[in-house]
């Protein structure tokens, strides 16, 4: 059990712990107790072991493609395996090696002015949401946040986040309904500038029925900020309701059409059973997930932490072996 006692030692320093736990219960339930319900009748890595588990990664939404990946990794180098503990320790290292498999740049933060966030995804994603629960994140880091309501074809989209950055305290840059989003944009960046905001997060929209209009309106979008902040946007932020799974990274492939994604905020973890999109995600659309959303409080989205996420979804802290 090497490799599971040192995640182990890591996951209970992560401040979040406690939230991932709890906001992973329902992934923990179908992954990992039925992942350990093998334990009854393993007689060693064979035909019938991998058919249990590939049904066990379809299940929690891994998809066929990557689970199949994950479970030839496994048998390359399973065979040595006897008993169903040392069995568990290596597939969850498997988990995380394939995870890691590609390095990760560091969140792009701007160290000469404000550093812009834009927001994309569908509507009903929780992207005006995690726009809200962002403002409070970085506020806990003490950094000063604005908000720009660049979704403004929407109806009830601007009024959302203008609540929540009201009831949040941080200044919300609106325009006035159906106006250019990029218009707001630049009203948005200068005042960021003028004020010397730290973080400016852009709520954009996210229609994908005009795929070729959202690609300009966006394209359009990055040409104004960047003509007002250097680099920016620096982190382009795409949203994805986990209770989705699958369809969600069509949409996904969609607006990786529209423009380029530098991270994955995957809402509604809590309300699924199929944890396993995660890996999904990370195969197919080669972008690390930045954030988790594991409940609805403000305070409830936490940066994604993989040996934090593998601990969620297979044994929390049962076990002290």
């Amino acid at each position: 059990m090497a490799f599971f006692q040192s995640i182990k030692e890591a996951f209970v320093k992560n401040k979040d712990k406690d939230k991932y736990l709890s906001g992973l219960g329902r992934s923990r339930k179908s992954f990992g107790d039925r992942l350990r319900a093998l334990s009854n009748s393993f007689n060693g890595v064979n035909d019938e072991l991998l058919e249990q588990i590939m049904i066990i990664l379809l299940e929690s939404d891994v998809g066929i493609h990557t689970a199949q990946k994950v479970v030839d990794q496994f048998e390359e180098s399973a065979s040595h395996i006897r008993d169903y503990d040392s069995m568990e320790d290596y597939f969850i290292s498997i988990l995380h090696d394939f995870y890691n498999q590609e390095s990760d740049e560091d969140i792009q933060y701007n160290e000469n002015g404000p550093t812009v966030i834009f927001m994309v995804g569908v509507n009903g994603s929780g992207k005006t949401t995690s726009s809200a629960k962002l403002i409070k994140y970085y506020q806990d880091q003490n950094l000063s946040v604005a908000v720009a309501a660049a979704d403004t074809f929407r109806a009830g989209a601007v009024d959302q986040i203008a609540t929540w950055a009201d009831r949040l305290g941080v200044p919300c840059i609106k325009g006035k309904p159906n106006q250019d989003p990029s218009s707001v944009l630049v009203d948005a960046c200068r005042y960021a500038k003028e004020h010397q905001i730290d973080i400016l997060l852009a709520d954009t929209a996210g229609r994908l029925q005009t795929k070729t209009n959202l690609m300009k309106e966006l394209s359009k979008m990055v040409r104004v900020c960047d003509r007002e902040i250097e680099g920016a946007p620096h982190e382009v932020w795409l949203v994805l309701d986990a209770t989705t799974g699958q369809n969600g990274i069509s949409q996904a492939k969609e607006f990786l059409e529209a423009t380029s994604v530098s991270g994955i905020i995957l809402t509604k973890m809590d309300g699924t059973a199929k944890g396993g999109v995660v890996l999904a995600i990370r195969d197919s659309l080669h972008i690390p997930v930045r954030f988790l959303g594991l409940g609805e409080k403000p305070e409830d989205l936490k940066p994604f932490e993989i040996n934090s996420y593998l601990m969620g979804i297979t044994k929390g802290l049962e076990s002290d072996e």
